[in-house]
């Protein structure tokens, strides 16, 4: 089973309102299933890639028999969910280091829906029902129940003074859509953010060899390439570094995007196989499409790019 997905509101005026909806926290981390329906648990991510090994703390989930649980894992620092943070536990395989991460950077397992459990589906059952169902159920720590409100507006600016992500809202009688973007989920963030690909990397003009900007780009409805601009910020320390170990392993003669790339940025360019997805944080776009003020967070292989038309 794939997640639903939630489509993006242009602006927080545009998020649903009225007793048929519900208003959920939108959790900086990282979309997991949590599948127990053939047996022994499996973590799975948005592309469903399984990355049980990578969270050993939520071993625990394994207990609840016949389930899918949908939830966001967060890294705390600070009292707030830190992308950053999640950064070093996300891409981890060896069983060993997995188990010293936990330790020293324990996740919580924030869960919001229930499309089965004890090997009943309950995906085609009303958002209210599962939530009623997932209420009832014991979680065993450090999974946690992320929390429903009445009151879109009032959790929109409780997000932005606590500075978490967003929030979330949902139709209560929606059902649950698996590998769908709906309409009956809708997001908005204090500042977007999205997976994209990367086309081009430059080096810091110092002449110190380390990564100083990167191309960004995003598929659009015909499958061509389209140019979002230069990310320059976030690239210092240990993911500079590791993006420059990809990156140059994917090198390429010419760019790959299906658009001429403005002159300014193609300049100095390395360009490479657009096969590398980096979460980017951003203020907005403009009305060409490029990202203002974008800033990489890290590397996901657990999500796919998203699409060009999205905000």
């Amino acid at each position: 089973m794939q997640p639903m997905l939630a489509t993006r509101a242009a602006n927080p005026a545009a998020l649903p309102t009225g007793p048929g909806w519900a208003y959920e926290v939108k959790w900086d981390g990282v979309r997991l299933l949590a599948d127990t329906t053939g047996g022994p648990l499996r973590l799975l991510s948005r592309t469903g890639r399984d990355v049980t090994v990578s969270y050993p703390e939520l071993g625990g989930l394994g207990e609840i028999q016949g389930a899918v649980l949908d939830g966001e894992v967060v890294a705390m620092v600070d009292g707030r969910p830190s992308f950053a943070a999640l950064a070093d536990r996300m891409h981890v395989q060896d069983p060993a280091r997995a188990r010293a991460l936990a330790a020293q950077r324990p996740v919580s397992y924030m869960v919001f829906d229930v499309p089965a459990l004890y090997g009943v589906e309950l995906a085609r059952r009303p958002f209210d029902e599962r939530r009623a169902t997932l209420e009832r159920l014991d979680l065993p720590a450090p999974a946690l129940l992320s929390p429903v409100y009445d009151d879109g507006a009032d959790l929109w600016e409780v997000t932005r003074e606590h500075g978490l992500e967003g929030v979330v809202a949902k139709r209560r009688a929606s059902t649950y859509q698996p590998g769908r973007r709906s309409h009956d989920w809708v997001k908005a963030a204090h500042r977007f953010t999205r997976a994209a690909l990367v086309g081009g990397w430059r080096a810091e003009s110092t002449g110190s060899g380390r990564l100083g900007a990167v191309l960004l780009g995003a598929p659009d409805a015909t499958g061509a390439l389209r140019y979002l601009g230069r990310a320059g910020s976030g690239l210092t320390g240990p993911i500079g570094a590791a993006l420059t170990e990809l990156l140059v392993p994917r090198a390429r003669d010419a760019s790959p995007f299906d658009e001429p790339v403005p002159a300014l940025d193609a300049r100095g360019t390395h360009w490479c196989e657009p096969t590398l997805v980096v979460d980017v944080v951003y203020l907005t776009r403009t009305p060409t499409g490029r990202l203002r003020q974008p800033v990489v967070r890290g590397v996901r292989d657990d999500s796919p790019p998203d699409p060009w038309d999205e905000p």
